[in-house]
């Protein structure tokens, strides 16, 4: 399998240089993902719904990349506010209750806009 490019049609991806996600041989390594809404670059505003919106993001690339959530393996959590942290974790808690993927946690000064409370990243198996 050759090393394919994935969009979501973020305008950030072509502004920025970078792919939603990135396969190369059974792998998927997908970069992180915050709750916009790609299609009409709205965001909503709590953590939990954030984090919910990623997932949908999430899910939809790995289905184009032949994957699931299913074949994750790896995911990175990061929030802007620690008293976010609860609500964003039982969301992935939810969403991957039965996958389990090694996991971490970070607690970061910022992302890259204001209303930008949580970033997930994974990497995951095809097949």
């Amino acid at each position: 399998m050759s090393r394919r490019l994935i969009t979501s049609g973020s305008p950030f991806e072509r502004d920025y240089g970078y792919s939603r996600a990135v396969i190369d041989g059974d792998t998927v390594y997908l970069s992180g993902t915050t709750g916009y809404d790609y299609a009409t670059m709205t965001m909503p505003e709590g953590a939990a719904a954030q984090a919910e919106a990623c997932w949908r993001t999430i899910r939809d690339v790995l289905a184009v990349a032949g994957s699931s959530l299913a074949g994750i393996v790896r995911a990175t959590y990061y929030v802007t506010d620690r008293n976010d942290a609860e609500a964003m974790l039982a969301v992935c808690g939810r969403v991957l209750a039965a996958v389990r993927p090694a996991a971490t946690i970070v607690i970061v000064a910022g992302l890259l806009r204001p209303e930008m409370r949580v970033e997930i990243e994974v990497t995951a198996r095809i097949g």
